[in-house]
């Protein structure tokens, strides 16, 4: 615990040198600096798990539920305590009652995205560059602020193409939350860094279509997240995924297909929950 508050700590001086001058400009361009990263990158070496709410934080950053729904396949339904809402891989096959303020999408497969989602759509955002160049966003909408960290994909053949995946993290309510979309291989030490922290981590487990379940264990294990909710695939398979973590994790099948969550609600020990629908 001294070590957790000791990182926090550290974090707090990082952000009143190195990114508080900046937050002028940062506001203009309505791109603003991620509380995620700069944790982690001020202390790189931490372990991050959400047993408490971070002193560097302000108390109304703190504040609200965020509500997440597992729709089916790989897409969630995030809503915001502002009203935003959010779907993650989304398809257009899972409806929502109003369309989403922001749907992310990976093109690895085509359950993962669609070219003709619903006009009423405000924010489509693509997790593959064009032109060859990675994706890259940085969306501020209400009360959450959006960005990504871009993969690589296998391509036909057992080629490889580049930046044709992201991570998504989504930021709000003091919370960082990501989404690994359709990630095929192990993270590099660059990736982690410009993921930075996450409290909850949305993880897919199929043994193989993304990638190994030894693999995708490993990267679960240094994200390191306070609650972990399997997608991508059912049945079996999601057991042999949760008998491959010890007792430093607990694991729970869910009542229903939502979970609501705050930075101070965070389980204290790492929780692999599994929401009813996988």
């Amino acid at each position: 615990m001294l070590l957790r508050y000791f990182a926090y700590a550290l974090a707090a001086i990082w952000l009143v040198h190195a990114v508080w001058p900046e937050r002028a400009d940062a506001q203009e361009s309505r791109v603003p600096v991620s509380q995620c990263q700069a944790i982690a990158q001020a202390t790189p070496a931490a372990t991050f798990v959400g047993f408490a709410a971070p002193p560097a934080l302000p108390a109304a950053a703190m504040e609200g539920e965020v509500s997440i729904t597992f729709l089916g396949h790989s897409t969630f339904l995030i809503e915001t305590p502002g009203g935003i809402s959010i779907a993650t891989d989304y398809n257009g096959w899972f409806h929502t009652p109003l369309p989403p303020t922001v749907v992310t999408m990976n093109r690895a497969h085509s359950s993962h995205y669609t070219l003709t989602p619903d006009p009423a759509i405000p924010h489509v955002l693509h997790g593959w560059g064009e032109n060859g160049e990675p994706a890259d966003h940085d969306l501020v909408v209400g009360d959450a602020y959006i960005r990504n960290v871009p993969t690589d994909i296998r391509s036909g053949f057992g080629g490889m193409e580049p930046n044709g995946n992201s991570i998504f993290i989504f930021e709000v309510a003091g919370l960082c939350i990501g989404h690994l979309g359709h990630l095929h291989y192990e993270l590099e030490d660059s990736h982690y860094r410009a993921v930075g922290r996450l409290d909850v981590l949305m993880v897919p487990v199929d043994g193989g279509l993304t990638m190994g379940a030894e693999s995708m264990s490993r990267v679960v294990s240094r994200l390191r997240s306070a609650l972990i909710l399997p997608m991508h695939r059912r049945g079996p398979i999601v057991n042999d995924f949760l008998a491959m973590f010890g007792d430093d994790y607990d694991k729970s099948y869910a009542a229903g297909d939502s979970v609501t969550v705050s930075l101070r609600s965070l389980p204290k020990k790492p929780l692999i929950y599994v929401l009813q629908g996988m």
